[in-house]
């Protein structure tokens, strides 16, 4: 496994990331829920994402990678697999940098995530339908042409731009502090990057990591104590699912920085989503819904808390959505 930098580290990196990035993407707001506040017995602040560039707080670590490289490897071009937020993320960043990629992208992508990559211009090759596949196949190809990697997650660089969220919201809830935050997670480099600044600024923070019941990789190898293959099921939040690579550096920060696992249903999931759209009129994608149904899962430890959920994404299609709420 690759030395994992310690959270410190990260959280460092955010600070220094942050001024660039607010060049490019705008901050995304704080905002209570009240309705999800009532329900849940606590005060719920809600880290907009869904509201961010391209749909999910992957532009940010997108933007963050892009901005390391040079104007020349920008041009030769960078390679990348996603299920589609990080490759939205990626093409975001390169028009707005200049240069070209390539995605290795599932076969069952959204169609609405497809069509948004191509009027970026990105080359897309779909294979397979697990990250722990596309992966390896999309680092393969990088190497053997001498192209630049942008991992979704396995990257210092990622995991500090996606860190830059928690800067965001440690600004924006002022002299209050949260005494805790719920994030999903799939390969890690979210939560990795938002515990890791939150923690560093307020040590008692309990950090919730969210993941699917049929498809909880992060989570089974936190469990098994190393990285582990898992035959992941179909899920709504398809955002968060996939396998971890193999030596993924957020293994690690997951282990040290996650306070709790939360295994969320189908049905769960699916009944944040009504709550969402119902009651605050906003939409969201499933795994940003799982982070509230994970919130909901823990009420009674959340019960009179000041809480953070991380709403991670908006780009739900309109299929998936018809299915979720059927």
């Amino acid at each position: 496994m690759t030395q994992a930098p310690s959270p410190a580290e990260i959280a460092a990196k955010a600070e220094e990331f942050a001024p660039r990035l607010r060049e490019h993407l705008p901050p995304t707001p704080l905002v209570t829920f009240d309705a999800f506040s009532d329900e849940l017995g606590a005060e719920v602040l809600v880290k907009s994402e869904h509201r961010q560039r391209t749909g999910s707080f992957k532009a940010r670590g997108s933007m963050a990678k892009i901005l390391t490289l040079t104007d020349e490897q920008r041009e030769r071009g960078v390679v990348t697999a996603s299920t589609g937020n990080h490759a939205l993320g990626v093409g975001n960043a390169l028009a707005a940098l200049g240069g070209r990629g390539i995605v290795y992208l599932p076969e069952n992508a959204s169609p609405s995530k497809v069509s948004a990559l191509k009027r970026f211009g990105l080359e897309i090759r779909a294979e397979g339908n697990d990250s722990g596949v596309l992966e390896p196949k999309a680092r393969a190809y990088a190497a053997e042409h001498d192209l630049t990697y942008v991992s979704p997650y396995n990257d210092p660089d990622i995991i500090a731009g996606q860190g830059t969220a928690a800067l965001e919201i440690l600004q924006q809830i002022a002299d209050k502090p949260i005494d805790a935050v719920v994030v999903a997670v799939g390969g890690g480099g979210l939560v990795s990057g938002v515990a890791a600044v939150l923690k560093k600024h307020l040590p008692g923070i309990k950090v919730y990591g969210a993941s699917p019941e049929v498809d909880a990789a992060m989570a089974a190898s936190v469990a098994a104590g190393q990285i582990i293959a898992i035959e992941g099921g179909e899920t709504l939040s398809d955002g968060t699912a996939g396998s971890v690579e193999p030596g993924s550096i957020t293994f690690d920060l997951c282990s040290r920085l996650v306070d709790d696992w939360v295994l969320v249903s189908e049905d769960a999931i699916r009944n944040a989503l009504r709550m969402v759209i119902d009651t605050e009129h906003q939409l969201v994608e499933g795994s940003a819904a799982m982070a509230f149904a994970a919130a909901k899962a823990r009420q009674h430890q959340l019960q009179g808390k000041r809480v953070a959920v991380v709403s991670c994404g908006g780009n739900i299609s309109s299929t998936t959505l018809i299915k979720a709420l059927a």
